[in-house]
């Protein structure tokens, strides 16, 4: 593929992601107001898990254009880092959404009569509402479905589309036994279940964006495994100043002192091994390392 046609692939993808985030975000205004009809706390649940892949699309969005948008003068490494404060952003109002559904839901299922009049269950309004977000969350999964085999990016909003087609698909459910039960408190239950599962998706990404935005080891690297790799490299007496962080999701940086012996000083090339085994093993490409070379009556010191 040249690179005029990865970059029409490109827009093609943005384009498709658009879509499905107009499709998510028109039917996150329907559900909120479906859920105030039905009076409904699994549709307003799954408006909130909707939420989160709403933001996860304006985060894709966000990560493509950012992506074709070059450093400057006054951000020398460009602009990834909106990426994560979106994402910190989108998590924290998530995590207090389902908190606050999570609430809601015991309190009608534990304080409230069975059926008490205004929080009784009109589940017509329950069943076209979600019968519209299966269909809607089933044409974004069609549009995404080419894109994920290509991208992580479009993989992950796939992965979220069918996520919602299956909550969507869990408040029908809920609807329909509640018709044949009549026991309302079906609706609390799915609420619980959707903000159970919302809750440690939120708490994940939230983590993940503050270590980012801290500075700290990229989930998934070991910093001594780095350190021991590149202390197995031939020469290398010792490594310090070894810090790893990254950008965004998958921009890994890595700076480090190599102190070598002066007489192994023009033996290896070391600096391209170092930045091969970093690059090899652990998929890192932007990496800083200072060589520190001294004297063989010095050596003795360190070991």
């Amino acid at each position: 593929m040249n690179a005029h046609q990865h970059l029409a692939k490109h827009v093609n993808n943005e384009k498709y992601l658009w879509i499905a985030l107009s499709l998510t975000t028109t039917f996150i205004v329907v559900e909120i107001i479906g859920s105030i009809i039905s009076n409904s706390l699994a549709l307003l649940s799954d408006a909130a898990h909707l939420f989160t892949d709403a933001s996860a699309l304006i985060i894709s969005i966000t990560a493509m254009r950012l992506g074709r948008k070059e450093a400057d003068k006054k951000r020398t490494f460009g602009y990834y880092r909106l990426e994560i404060l979106a994402a910190a952003f989108n998590a924290t109002v998530l995590f207090l959404v389902a908190c606050f559904i999570f609430y809601e839901a015991i309190e009608r299922f534990y304080f409230s009569p069975l059926f008490l009049k205004e929080h009784k269950i009109h589940t017509h309004s329950m069943l076209w509402v979600a019968s519209a977000g299966v269909v809607i969350n089933f044409i974004s999964t069609r549009l995404l479905h080419s894109g994920s085999k290509e991208s992580l990016n479009i993989k992950s909003a796939y992965i979220d589309a069918q996520a919602d087609l299956l909550s969507s698909m869990g408040v029908i459910l809920t609807a329909l036994l509640i018709q044949i039960t009549h026991w309302q408190h079906l609706d609390s239950l799915m609420a619980i279940i959707i903000a159970l599962w919302i809750l440690p998706r939120a708490w994940v990404l939230l983590k993940e964006s503050i270590n980012i935005l801290l500075e700290g080891v990229p989930e998934g690297i070991e910093l001594s495994e780095i350190n021991d790799a590149l202390l197995s490299l031939p020469g290398v007496l010792e490594v310090h100043d070894l810090h790893v962080w990254a950008l965004t999701n998958g921009k890994i940086s890595v700076t480090a002192h190599l102190v070598i012996n002066h007489a192994t000083r023009d033996k290896h090339p070391l600096l391209d091994m170092a930045i091969k085994i970093l690059k090899d093993k652990f998929n890192i490409l932007h990496t800083t390392i200072q060589i520190e070379v001294i004297h063989s009556d010095s050596a003795s010191i360190l070991h």
